[in-house]
């Protein structure tokens, strides 16, 4: 029986791919500090009687806890990571130790042990500004603007090297926007929280004219097993996102239209750097899926659907006038 590891499983990605990784009939253990994920995104998998899931509350930067939770494990899916874009969200040592520290801590580890491959949920942000759009895998130089993409891409070098090193098999995937009902943090989430404080008036950081591409969690899921199933060689990096794009001004306007108000008044902060949300955001993003449609997969969601899909799951869990 393959027995896989899941770090960052209780959190919004990573719920749902223990979710269909329970489905196989495989062995998961899900490791979380619940830092960002939520016991609850799993408890329906852990009361469902079976033995073949279980929850190590514990961390990736504490040896002991991945020696304990990389017992047996053939395959490990690491998704725990801080996902927080915005340095005033998260600082600089915080996404450090929460991203790098906690990587090269795992791969230690993993030294140790049975696991031979790794998948890595990394991010459209180690591209930066890219100049290429659609962005290929093989776009360079790799110059993130972020402290968050310079640590997925600090945490893929180190995956790689540990690949080429001690015979790790490794399939990075790098993630555009994604999103769907238990998304807790982004541009989505963001908007219904400010509307719930005030229906009137929409705060919009940036001028609103980023352009980005949003990919729903269950297209997300079938491309990550889809592309695990099919691992080939010591290191593979893909895309993964949807073919189109989609306004911050165009998801404030879903936003309204799901929450069903009227008369909202669109406030635009201007941002920094040509319109920009934050320092470190990147104003244009579509990342190029070619490779990853070449093994069967592609998405069910625009990046407009996948966002109004979300709104309409999010909007159930705001009461806005309560």
């Amino acid at each position: 029986m393959m027995h896989v590891l899941v770090t960052g499983g209780a959190g919004f990605i990573g719920s749902s791919l223990c979710e269909e990784l329970a489905k196989y009939k495989w062995k998961v253990s899900i490791l979380d500090n619940f830092s960002s994920g939520s016991k609850n995104n799993i408890q329906h998998l852990l009361d469902n009687g079976s033995d073949r899931v279980r929850l190590l509350v514990g961390d990736c930067t504490k040896s002991s806890d991945l020696t304990k939770a990389l017992k047996g494990v053939n395959v490990v899916f690491h998704f725990a990571a801080n996902p927080e874009i915005r340095l005033e969200l998260a600082d600089s040592k915080t996404c450090f130790r929460q991203n790098v520290y906690a990587t090269y801590i795992l791969l230690e580890a993993m030294r140790n042990c049975n696991a031979k491959r790794i998948v890595f949920a990394s991010t459209s942000t180690v591209y930066g500004d890219a100049k290429v759009i659609p962005t290929p895998e093989d776009y360079g130089p790799l110059e993130p603007i972020s402290i968050y993409g310079a640590a997925k891409l600090s945490s893929e070098a180190l995956i790689m090297a540990y690949a080429h090193t001690y015979g790790f098999d490794t399939l990075i995937l790098r993630f555009a926007n994604i999103v769907g009902p238990r998304s807790k943090h982004g541009v989505i989430f963001d908007f219904m929280k400010k509307l719930q404080k005030n229906p009137r008036e929409l705060e919009i950081l940036g001028d609103g004219t980023q352009i980005k591409s949003y990919l729903h969690v269950d297209d997300c899921i079938k491309a990550v097993l889809g592309a695990f199933m099919s691992m080939r060689g010591r290191v593979e990096v893909l895309n993964v996102g949807s073919e189109d794009q989609v306004t911050v001004r165009e998801i404030a306007e879903i936003a309204v239209e799901e929450l069903e108000l009227t008369d909202v008044c669109f406030r635009f902060t201007g941002g920094v750097d040509g319109g920009k949300g934050w320092t470190g955001d990147v104003k244009n993003m579509l990342l190029d899926v070619t490779r990853l449609k070449a093994k069967g997969w592609k998405p069910r969601y625009s990046s407009r659907e996948a966002v109004r899909q979300t709104t309409k799951s999010l909007a159930k869990d705001f009461h806005l006038y309560s």
